[in-house]
């Protein structure tokens, strides 16, 4: 499991290995650090761009799942999944 920096000279987990909930949790963090209008410009802009990427991962993983659940079909045994493309 990925884990957050828990010090200032840490670097960040690299988006495309954090679940959903992960960067859905480190997204709502950045914007409630982006409201608060504290932070230095240079910091902020850079958690802006940390933010749209993880906004982005965020809505692959939802497509994915989105696609995997449109592949459920009823069929004469019961659901089952049809390949998806």
């Amino acid at each position: 499991m990925a884990s957050k920096p828990t010090e200032a000279g840490d670097k960040p987990a690299a988006i495309d290995t954090l679940t959903f909930e992960q960067a859905l949790a480190e997204l709502e963090g950045i914007v409630k650090a982006l409201e608060t209008g504290q932070g230095a410009l240079e910091s902020s802009v850079s958690a802006y761009q940390r933010g749209a990427a993880l906004r982005a991962h965020c809505e692959r993983k939802l497509a994915e799942a989105e696609q995997k659940v449109q592949a459920i079909v009823e069929g004469p045994s019961g659901l089952t999944l049809r390949d998806v493309e």
